[in-house]
């Protein structure tokens, strides 16, 4: 169990710099990855950035996801219940750019409108607070490999071993903490998992390019 988002950050740190893997910048997924993500920044002193990732939900049952977008348009499908549903991606292209729109308005609500950072050539940690089934993050971990980035590394407290097992192929390095079933849900595993506002990620990343810029001067 970890005691809060912050504990579980201040431990994936230790074990990212247990690995002695080069590490450039952190790639928070928000809300409460970017919590996580703050502590490794921090302790590995390096940049932070944020990536949203949104699933594409079905159109007549939007909770049912048949895909997943980033801000940069790239996306991924269900082949399988898409033909299931009768749609095609093409059908799907209205509601994924309106999901485009809107994550382009939280990052830029997110980021203060500073631009994003460039990835071409770094090493990259991605860290989430947490992964269940693992299907939105991959649009995320696609994104970023698009970037021309030097190599990823894909940093959470706690998945599942199935979806460890499936994501390790899709990274150069994976960490996680905890592994194991039964999994019901990422909360399980805390015993503070409130929810992250809006105005947390905004203060967290504010603070840290702050801090940034005073260390830098």
């Amino acid at each position: 169990m970890f005691e809060n988002r912050m504990a579980a950050g201040q431990k994936l740190a230790i074990a990212l710099q247990e690995t002695n893997r080069p590490a450039d910048i952190v790639i928070a997924i928000p809300r409460g990855g970017v919590v996580v993500g703050h502590q490794v920044a921090r302790a590995l002193g390096i940049p932070l950035d944020i990536i949203i990732p949104k699933k594409v939900g079905a159109p007549q049952n939007p909770e049912v996801a048949v895909g997943a977008v980033t801000q940069d348009g790239t996306a991924i499908y269900h082949q399988e219940l898409l033909s299931r549903l009768g749609l095609s991606e093409k059908q799907l292209q209205p509601a994924v750019q309106k999901i485009i729109d809107e994550i382009n308005r939280r990052t830029a609500a997110y980021r203060n409108n500073r631009p994003g950072a460039n990835l071409a050539g770094r090493h990259v940690i991605v860290v989430d607070d947490g992964i269940a089934t693992g299907f939105t993050i991959l649009a995320a971990l696609q994104s970023i490999k698009n970037s021309g980035c030097q190599s990823v590394t894909l940093a959470v407290p706690v998945a599942p071993p199935e979806t460890v097992q499936r994501l390790a192929k899709e990274v150069d390095h994976l960490v996680c903490l905890v592994s194991r079933e039964p999994f019901y849900a990422v909360g399980q595993f805390y015993l503070d998992f409130s929810q992250v506002k809006d105005d947390e990620v905004i203060a967290v990343l504010q603070q840290y390019n702050c801090d940034n810029q005073k260390t830098r001067s």
